[in-house]
């Protein structure tokens, strides 16, 4: 967002993965920690295993070690053109992290010579690619509100319906972490973000024309890339095999969230959910009933006031869905929120929803016990009570006193725009 609206010669240099933490022979990243917390609380967990994972989950430096939102936003970025297109998910602490930091520097002067602007690497297409790279890694939520406001920044049109639209001719090749088996540092090794967009560019899902910083097309750059992935590695899956048809996000409507929402269903086998809802007004009350047992097979969780608004700023729901994990109940149980979710999370998860519950939108309206149906394959998030009833709760209705009355907080919630457009301040 920052080079989009400053639009000077630039270059963007994520700051490398972490590397898998261990415990017992088993692959740990910052989210096994918070997973063991639900399974530790359902008694699913010795305290032997609880504490070493704990102790384990993150063994030196770098952002979250799986296909989480700094390494989501990493390959997309670098699909979007701006960064080296095998520079994201190198271990932060590696020497080809300084190597690849010193080649973008040089990079960066070629692109000053040239008065190469952040403005003319990110169009339409180029976002397209950039999302498409999202689905085909089973990328994170968060990148959709990322995008929409990266798109404000740079003046391209694109709005919360083109997500479905790249989602739909994607698939899902990444075998990974959270919903998955493998981690950042396998995804790397395995070929990275150059292996994923050949196969993409060869099945013409995008498109290899766009100038990257280089100055060269995308096709250019990955002239020399296989045009599938190795045999000898299980991360990225060959195109004829995919982990999943098309992409892992889909945008619901309904009369919940009739400016539109975002669904991952990546790690479920239920396309359709129904359930009754068990409404929170934030995330600590939700997490104290999750932890107390409380949520039960078949529940629709429901946090607002955690949204743009309400929240102030969307705060990730990373603790309740992993408490929900860790307790076993990923299959039986799905949970809504104007909030938005870590990367981390997964399973028949539902956020963004907007309008936001502090403007009075319809998720205000919901109580314990009303049915709500998720439908992955109609794009549907229906509330199943009559509008009658619900003009009737309107009514009654209040707005909740901000949480903040003064300074930035207070700021930001004045002037922060409804998530389905990116939650951007003008």
């Amino acid at each position: 967002m920052g080079l989009a609206a400053c639009n000077v010669p630039a270059i963007y240099v994520d700051s490398g993965t972490i590397k898998p933490g261990k415990w017992k022979g088993r692959d740990l990243t910052i989210v096994s920690a918070f997973e063991a917390v639900g399974a530790f609380s359902a008694g699913k967990m010795t305290r032997e295993d609880f504490e070493g994972i704990e102790q384990h989950a993150c063994p030196g430096f770098g952002v979250c070690g799986a296909q989480y939102t700094a390494n989501t936003m990493a390959t997309a970025v670098a699909a979007l053109g701006l960064s080296l297109l095998d520079s994201p998910l190198m271990a932060a602490e590696d020497d080809e992290k300084l190597d690849s930091t010193a080649k973008s520097a040089q990079v960066l002067v070629k692109a000053i010579e040239q008065d190469l602007k952040p403005r003319d690497i990110i169009t339409r297409k180029s976002l397209s690619n950039a999302v498409a790279v999202v689905m085909a890694t089973g990328g994170s939520t968060n990148a959709v509100l990322h995008f929409l406001a990266i798109a404000k920044a740079a003046g391209v049109r694109w709005d919360i319906g083109d997500f479905e639209r790249v989602a739909r001719r994607t698939p899902v090749v990444c075998d990974l972490k959270p919903s998955g088996r493998f981690v950042a540092v396998d995804f790397h090794r395995a070929g990275g973000v150059p292996q994923v967009l050949k196969m993409l560019l060869e099945h013409d899902r995008i498109e290899g024309d766009c100038t990257t910083i280089t100055g060269r097309t995308l096709a250019e750059e990955l002239a020399g890339v296989p045009s599938e992935p190795s045999g000898d590695q299980e991360v990225i899956r060959p195109w004829s095999n995919p982990l999943y048809g098309r992409g892992h996000l889909s945008i619901l409507r309904g009369n919940l969230s009739n400016e539109g929402c975002v669904a991952k269903t990546s790690g479920v086998k239920q396309r359709k959910f129904t359930g009754p809802a068990r409404a929170f007004d934030s995330e600590q009350a939700c997490l104290k009933a999750i932890l107390a047992r409380k949520i039960k097979p078949g529940d629709v969780v429901v946090i607002r006031y955690e949204g743009p608004k309400g929240g102030p700023g969307m705060p990730e729901m990373l603790s309740p869905t992993a408490a929900l994990v860790g307790q076993g109940l990923l299959d039986s149980v799905a949970l809504i929120t104007d909030g938005r979710f870590s990367g981390g999370s997964w399973g028949w998860i539902v956020g963004h929803v907007a309008p936001e519950a502090f403007v009075g939108g319809p998720i205000a309206l919901v109580k314990d016990g009303d049915l709500i149906t998720l439908d992955r394959d109609k794009r549907l998030i229906e509330l199943r009570v009559s509008a009658k009833e619900l003009a009737a709760r309107k009514k009654k209705w209040k707005a909740p006193k901000p949480r903040y009355k003064d300074g930035i907080l207070a700021e930001y919630a004045r002037h922060v725009s409804s998530a389905s457009v990116g939650a951007v301040v003008d």
